[in-house]
C-alpha cells in the first residue's frame, strides 16, 4: 500500500514591510502614526536597500541584525539634530519592541546607536512685564488674552489647554483636568476617548480667573477655545471638537501659534513669540521666586528633573543677586 504524503503549510516569513505596517495600524492617533511612519518607513527602505522608496520584495524580519539597524539609523539621521535623532530612534525602537512582543524574531537597536543627551532649550524667557503688556493690549481679542495668560499661569503645554472643554473646568477651584503628553489610557481597547485617559490637573490664578468667564459667557459645553468661523462643509470634526451651541470648531495649535506670532512679530512672520515661551517663562519665574525643584516638577508635570532643568533659565539679574551672596559683607546684607 502506497504511503500518503501530506504537505504541511508553513506561514510566510514576517517581513520588514509587513511588520511595520502591522505596527503602524495599532496607533490610534493620526499625528503619532504620521510621525512614527516617517522614521519606520525610511528605516525599512534603508534596510531593504531601497532608499528611493521603490516597491519591491522586503527582507525577512529575522534576517536583519542589530548592527544593520544601527547602521541604517546612522546613515539616515547620524548628522541630524539631537532631538531629531532621539525621536527617530525612539520610533524605530517602539516598532522593534512591539514585534518582539508578538513573538517574532526581531533585531534591536544596538548600544552604539544609543540615545543622545539633548542640549539645553534655546527657547527665550519673556519677562513678567513683557507678558503683562502683551495681554493688556486693547486690540488683542479676549480669546488670545485668556489662552496666553492661562499658558503662563498653568505652565501647561499649549496642546493640553487647547484640548480643554468647558465641562473640564472647575472655575471655583481654578483648576482643570487635562490630557497630558503621553497620557495612558485607562482601557486596553483601541481608540480610547479623551476622558478614558489618565488626566492631570493644572492650576491658574487671578489673571486667568478674570478672563475665563468673559471668554465662555453663557456657553456651558464644548471647546473652551474656538475659532471665529464655522468649519467648511467638507471638513470632518469629532463631536467633542465642535461647540454644540454655536457650531464653531476648536482652535487648532497652528492657528493659536500664528495668532501669537502675528501679535509679537517685529521682522515679519515667524519672528514673533512661540507658545512654548509662555510655559517656560512661567517655570523660570517660579524658580526665581524660590520654588523648589519638586514643586516645579509638580507644576510642569515633568517626569525627570533633567528635562525640567533644560527650560529653567534664571535671568542675569537673578544670577547677579545670587552671586552677591558670596561677596564681601554678604552676611550683613542678609
Amino acid at each position: 500500500m502506497a504511503a500518503k504524503v501530506t504537505w504541511l503549510r508553513t506561514a510566510a516569513p514576517r517581513t520588514l514591510r509587513s511588520s511595520a505596517d502591522a505596527f503602524l495600524d495599532t496607533i490610534g492617533s493620526a499625528n503619532t502614526r504620521r510621525a512614527y511612519g516617517i522614521a519606520i518607513v525610511k528605516t525599512v527602505d534603508e534596510l531593504d536597500g531601497r532608499p528611493d522608496g521603490l516597491v519591491g520584495t522586503s527582507r525577512a524580519l529575522d534576517s536583519v541584525t542589530d548592527a544593520e539597524v544601527g547602521a541604517a539609523l546612522e546613515t539616515l539621521w547620524g548628522n541630524a539634530a539631537v532631538n531629531t535623532w532621539n525621536a527617530r530612534r525612539a520610533a524605530v525602537g517602539k516598532w522593534l519592541s512591539w514585534c518582539a512582543e508578538q513573538g517574532w524574531t526581531t533585531p534591536s537597536i544596538p548600544a552604539s546607536a544609543g540615545r543622545s543627551t539633548p542640549p539645553d532649550s534655546d527657547t527665550p524667557v519673556r519677562s513678567r512685564t513683557a507678558i503683562d503688556r502683551l495681554i493688556a493690549r486693547r486690540e488683542i481679542h479676549v480669546r488670545e488674552k485668556t489662552l496666553w495668560r492661562m499658558l503662563y499661569e498653568t505652565c501647561a503645554r499649549a496642546e493640553e489647554l487647547l484640548q480643554l472643554n468647558i465641562e473640564d473646568l472647575d472655575l471655583a477651584g481654578r483648576t482643570a483636568a487635562v490630557k497630558s503628553k503621553g497620557a495612558k489610557p485607562r482601557t486596553r481597547r483601541r481608540g480610547a476617548t479623551h476622558h478614558e485617559h489618565v488626566l492631570e490637573n493644572v492650576y491658574w490664578d487671578a489673571g486667568t480667573a478674570r478672563l475665563l468667564p468673559r471668554l465662555i459667557r453663557d456657553r456651558t459645553r464644548g471647546p473652551v477655545f474656538v475659532t471665529h468661523r464655522r468649519p467648511g462643509p467638507g471638513k470632518y470634526l469629532a463631536d467633542r471638537d465642535v461647540c454644540p451651541d454655536t457650531g464653531l470648531a476648536r482652535l487648532s495649535y497652528d492657528q493659536a501659534r500664528d495668532l501669537l506670532d502675528t501679535a509679537t512679530t517685529l521682522d515679519g512672520p515667524g519672528t514673533g513669540w512661540d507658545l512654548h515661551e509662555l510655559r517656560h517663562s512661567g517655570l523660570t519665574h517660579l524658580g526665581e521666586s524660590g520654588a523648589s525643584l519638586l514643586e516645579l516638577m509638580a507644576k510642569s508635570r515633568h517626569r525627570k528633573a533633567e528635562n525640567l532643568r533644560r527650560y529653567f533659565k534664571p535671568s542675569p539679574q537673578t544670577m547677579r543677586e545670587l552671586t552677591s551672596l558670596l561677596g564681601p559683607g554678604a552676611e550683613r546684607r542678609r
